[in-house]
């Protein structure tokens, strides 16, 4: 039995640079709302570039990888 790992990162295409970390995840799909991506950077849960972020209101750059739970997501502009 192979163990689990994460799935391959998924871009996810922006207008404009910087985003909100909280927006960020709500937009890609990793939350259903704004308010549990806010619940899920204050409990610890989101990673940064591999380190764990607690400020919402963090500002993303292209290239910036966000993970949530086995899901991680690449910053990309349009």
């Amino acid at each position: 039995m192979n163990p689990a790992r994460p799935a391959d990162p998924r871009a996810v295409v922006v207008r404009a640079t910087p985003i909100e970390l909280s927006q960020f995840i709500k937009f890609g799909g990793l939350t259903e709302t704004g308010g549990a991506a806010k619940q899920a950077i204050a409990e610890g849960r989101v990673l940064l570039n591999g380190v764990v972020e607690k400020r919402k209101g963090r500002k993303l750059s292209a290239g910036d990888q966000v993970t949530l739970g086995s899901q991680t997501l690449v910053v990309t502009c349009q």
